[in-house]
């Protein structure tokens, strides 16, 4: 066992729990080559992905912007620069059902079963949609904690502490899996939280970050 005195375990939703390439992320793609002058899927991808960041790091506190707010300034800024054009509002709801119908990869629902600790989902996106999302993939964490809660998006050290205080735990008594470095191994250790960090993709990392391949790693890890 690498982990010590582990009574929670912090669990980052996309890219973690979650698949990107989803058949509402599809659309989504689409919508964007089909309406726009972005000429190339992996171009539309990386200037969402960007300005979703971008808009992220600069919603703190008095300044929080929500997803769905972060959606709209995307699609509004899309308009002016790659003359977005259609039906936003088709676009905006496909975006949501990115959120909650986005299909599992296919540890996590293992992961779920023979966790030997209660699970908290520590996510950006909005809490609602998540709670959908638990529902209609029949998942049942034990708490969920969203960046809208605190007005601070991963990696601000907020969220973290929010869940510690959701689960009733010190940061001592927690690991937090996740497949960003920036965002969920930088955010947990601003909070002083012991970290795993899951390489689905295989990424070249520095020698002192933990990583796992998958869930059924980091069991055997906790």
């Amino acid at each position: 066992m690498l982990m010590k005195k582990i009574k929670a375990v912090f669990l980052d939703y996309t890219g973690t729990m979650i698949r990107e390439d989803g058949d509402d992320t599809k659309k989504l793609i689409e919508f964007f080559m089909a309406n726009s002058d972005l000429n190339h899927p992996a171009e539309a991808v990386a200037m969402v992905w960007r300005l979703v960041k971008q808009y992220e790091m600069d919603s703190y506190l008095d300044n929080f912007l929500t997803e769905d707010e972060i959606v709209d300034k995307i699609i509004e800024k899309c308009a002016k620069e790659y003359h977005l054009q259609g039906d936003y509002d088709y676009l905006h709801e496909t975006w949501q059902k990115s959120w909650i119908y986005a299909p599992l990869f296919d540890d996590v629902r293992p992961f779920f079963e023979q966790c030997p600790y209660p699970i908290y989902v520590i996510t950006n996106d909005g809490e609602k949609y998540i709670r959908k999302s638990m529902e209609e993939k029949g998942l049942s964490p034990a708490g969920i904690v969203s960046a809208e809660t605190v007005k601070a998006y991963k990696p601000h050290k907020e969220i973290f502490e929010e869940a510690l205080k959701v689960a009733g735990c010190d940061k001592e008594e927690v690991v937090h899996i996740g497949d960003s470095i920036q965002s969920d191994i930088a955010g947990a250790n601003n909070a002083g939280i012991k970290s795993i960090f899951l390489n689905r993709r295989n990424e070249q990392i520095a020698p002192d970050i933990i990583s796992a391949e998958n869930l059924m790693e980091v069991l055997n890890m906790i």
